[in-house]
């Protein structure tokens, strides 16, 4: 079925190349030999927000994990280790944390970070008014789903407080072994409250925000690109470059070109560019903790009936993924993606046409026939392209069913699936903290990032006993158990494959660790160009074209 999809061969690819080149050089800001103590990437979307208290998006992230700090932060091994927390302690009975702030560490106008800012930001995030999808991250805390549901309105009562201005405590339903790990991620950053109600829905913009991390936001022109400095007040050692130059490019060819051209220091691979530069030094390749998944809205026909849903599983050839994608991506029927505790390839629907045409027509639906219209909605990249005219292809083969592809930019998308999810959608899910707790968390019926208006109290039980499980054995058998259900039975969702990141750095760029998180700490990269200049990175490049 590859032919079906009208994939571009790769001489017609550098056409596209330099077709746009000319445009490149023309109103590209920075020419040969400016900004080279500037980190240059770019993102394929405005960041839909930078109030981390309702991000919800890895392009946001990427931007907040670098001009703000939490608690924790990861190590090279994944592990929570201090950052504006400089220790942490945990009672006996591992209900109760209290977390030790850093002395030193201070907001960008120079006011000290404390407890407080954190207790607020905390309750922020679970107050009903914030509307906030990332609310459930902090629902093991005492009385935190309450106040987020209003079954109580004293936020008082919220396990959390400051106990003075460097003690923040917080108080647990139950132990919770990986809650460090939560303690990392962008929704539990601390706020300033004066700052927030001073400025409103602008609090956000430059000139306004106030942040604690090592680059302050020092530019935001929308829909074109975001630049940050380094942070004179950061309590750490100071970033090794000066700025960092953030570009929204949405096209892959336009940033593969600024690349090629040495306008940018790395660059993400669209799956057809894959081949050519597989064999280059600056290649980078690495399995990531990402699912990727289709998802069913199932108060919506066909898919409030659960055999269509697991008829369209078992209609799929997910082997056939990496052949397409050509990146190192993983096959997945199952969740829990693997190199994170709880993986178990077993689980899920297997390829089957001949199951699946039989459920089909179990359904009432024969041959497809019968069945009401289906539209499958994605937003637009060149990997979602591919594997949704794969998936059409897929179906209509296997089940004879038609279904027709709708493309959205990010923030439509995303616009979309909050108000009113389609019948099928395309998603990814990228781990917050390694722990299976964040991917099955997904989709307990409280969560605001389960949009498949999916409920089954079996399955929010068991992810329930999940996180508090401490043996491995027992907690493998919980983890089976609710994948089947998610996987196997129901089917509200299609796990289709774990993701692989596929970039290319410019050799000058040192200290850039990749992980499988897809976390970017810039603070640690710097530029040794020493006798690799730009010029001589593109001249090389050029060549190795031809």
């Amino acid at each position: 079925m590859l032919e079906s999809m009208n994939r571009p061969d790769f001489r017609e690819f550098y056409l596209g190349l330099a077709m746009c080149a000319w445009t490149l050089m023309a109103c590209s800001g920075a020419g040969p030999g400016q900004g080279e103590t500037s980190f240059r990437l770019s993102i394929r979307a405005e960041p839909p927000t930078l109030d981390w208290t309702l991000a919800t998006d890895s392009v946001s992230f990427q931007i907040l994990t670098n001009i703000m700090e939490g608690l924790t932060e990861y190590n090279a091994n994944l592990e929570p280790v201090p950052a504006l927390a400089e220790r942490w302690e945990t009672s006996e009975d591992g209900r109760t944390l209290r977390f030790y702030l850093r002395a030193e560490a201070t907001w960008t106008d120079g006011v000290p970070v404390t407890a407080q800012d954190f207790e607020y930001s905390w309750k922020r995030l679970l107050d009903p008014k914030s509307a906030a999808q990332y609310a459930y991250f902090l629902f093991d805390i005492e009385n935190a789903y309450e106040y987020n549901t209003g079954e109580i309105t004293d936020p008082s009562l919220v396990g959390v407080r400051a106990v003075s201005p460097r003690v923040l405590e917080v108080r647990l339903k139950k132990p919770v072994v990986y809650f460090p790990s939560i303690t990392t991620f962008m929704v539990t950053f601390p706020q300033r409250q004066d700052i927030v109600e001073k400025y409103g829905d602008r609090w956000t913009e430059p000139g306004n925000i106030v942040t604690n991390g090592p680059f302050v936001l020092d530019e935001w022109r929308h829909e074109y690109k975001l630049a940050l400095r380094a942070n004179p007040r950061y309590y750490g050692p100071p970033p090794k470059i000066a700025t960092v130059l953030v570009y929204v490019v949405e096209e892959v060819t336009t940033a593969l070109t600024l690349y090629e051209t040495g306008e940018l220091d790395v660059v993400d691979l669209p799956p057809v560019a894959i081949p050519h530069y597989r064999n280059r030094p600056e290649y980078r390749n690495l399995p990531q903790l990402r699912g990727y998944y289709y998802g069913f809205n199932v108060e919506k026909p066909p898919f409030d009936d659960a055999r269509v849903r697991r008829a369209f599983a078992h209609a799929v050839d997910r082997s056939r993924i990496p052949v397409i994608l050509q990146g190192g991506e993983l096959p997945a029927t199952s969740w829990i993606p693997k190199g994170m505790f709880g993986y178990n390839p077993d689980i899920g629907a297997k390829f089957d046409p001949e199951k699946a045409r039989a459920l089909l027509a179990e359904a009432g639906f024969p041959g497809g026939r019968g069945l009401s219209p289906v539209t499958a909605v994605y937003n637009t990249t060149d990997t979602n392209r591919l594997i949704a005219e794969f998936l059409q292809a897929q179906w209509k083969e296997h089940l004879g069913v038609n279904v027709d592809m709708d493309s959205q930019e990010w923030k439509v998308f995303l616009n979309h699936l909050q108000m009113d999810p389609p019948q099928l959608f395309r998603l990814g899910w990228g781990a917050d903290f390694p722990d299976p707790d964040n991917f099955m968390n997904l989709f307990i019926s409280n969560s605001g990032n389960n949009r498949l208006r999916w409920a089954n109290p079996r399955y929010d039980e068991l992810v329930a006993r999940g996180a508090m499980e401490r043996d491995p054995k027992a907690r493998q058998a919980i983890y089976d158990e609710a994948q089947i259900l998610l996987t196997g039975t129901e089917v509200p969702m299609i796990p289709l494959f774990v993701s692989a990141l596929n970039m290319l750095v410019q050799p000058y760029v040192k200290g850039l660790e990749l992980n499988a998180l897809e976390i970017f700490y810039l603070k640690k990269i710097w530029l040794d160009r020493g006798g690799e200049n730009r010029e001589g990175a593109v001249a090389r490049s050029k060549s190795d074209r031809g």
